[in-house]
């Protein structure tokens, strides 16, 4: 009996040791996308010459780094797209915010669930808050939330709310050997195809482990619950590769006590006052006339 007990006590010191190891680690992720598909299925219309100049897909990776309190997930390698073979631009891929948001970095405060962004801005570098939610507008799409009235746009978004389901499924799948659950984000939109009003559906798959036991997702405005490893939309994706249980230092997932602190509001400020300089300056280029702009 006292062997047993001993035999007993060993296994439960080994498993509640195994279950520490797993408070800290890395993930690493990789996304995918076809910029044509990605494209078309947000409406635009693209002309067969600019297609065969057009990468088939383009990859880039990302760390999840994280600890007991903390996380953060940024680029790690260039980029990589299938007409280069490579030698991408440093830092990701930006397109509608695939991949996490390009050159950008999160991190996340598992006691508060508060979420940072942080980004430079012309030759700043900023913090911004963001916070785990489910997004109205498919941040992956990139003309969710626009009134896209683009000439190369068979689609012309109506500027009216969208409605979003999130539908639990019953699917699992394991995903770096951890337990994960499907659940999709169906966002429904008022639009113009071809000068009829109809409803544009469209599909964000998330697939999310509570196994980690903290909140997370490589997009902050596409989560609903646990630890996202895996994102699918239409011509891409971005899904967990490999972890490793290590020791993680609070230094490598606190963001930059140096960084500019700006709201979410004072972005858009700063974005919709650059878009203007830049109309102004190619009206000027073309030799236009430079229109005020009214806010």
């Amino acid at each position: 009996m006292k062997k047993i007990f001993i035999a007993f006590l060993g296994l439960l010191a080994f498993t509640l040791n195994a279950q520490a190891q797993k408070k800290s680690g890395a993930i690493q992720f990789e996304s995918v996308i076809d910029p044509v598909a990605a494209a078309e299925a947000s409406g635009r219309q693209i002309p067969e010459e600019m297609k065969a100049r057009m990468p088939k897909s383009i990859k880039a990776n990302y760390e999840l780094l994280y600890n007991a309190t903390n996380a953060s997930y940024m680029p790690v390698t260039e980029t990589e797209d299938s007409n280069s073979g490579g030698g991408g631009r440093s830092g990701g891929f930006r397109f509608g915010g695939f991949g996490g948001g390009g050159n950008r970095e999160y991190y996340y405060t598992f006691a508060d669930q508060k979420v940072v962004e942080v980004f430079d801005m012309m030759d700043t570098t900023y913090v911004m808050p963001t916070k785990l939610a489910v997004a109205a507008n498919n941040p992956m799409n990139g003309n969710a939330g626009r009134n896209n009235n683009q000439n190369n746009s068979a689609v012309q978004f109506l500027n009216v709310p969208p409605t979003v389901e999130v539908i639990k499924t019953e699917e699992t799948k394991k995903i770096v050997n951890l337990d994960c659950k499907k659940v999709i984000i169906r966002t429904t939109r008022k639009a113009k195809v071809l000068d009829m009003e109809k409803d544009v559906v469209e599909e964000t798959v998330l697939w999310y482990t509570n196994d980690l036991g903290f909140n997370f997702s490589p997009m902050p405005n596409l989560w609903t619950e646990g630890a996202v490893l895996a994102i699918e939309i239409k011509g891409g994706g971005t899904t967990a590769k490999s972890i490793e249980y290590r020791g993680v230092s609070n230094k490598d997932v606190t963001a930059p006590k140096k960084a500019v602190a700006i709201t979410p509001e004072q972005y858009q400020a700063k974005m919709e006052a650059m878009m203007a300089r830049f109309r102004n300056n190619n009206n000027r280029g073309q030799g236009g006339q430079t229109r005020a702009v009214i806010n």
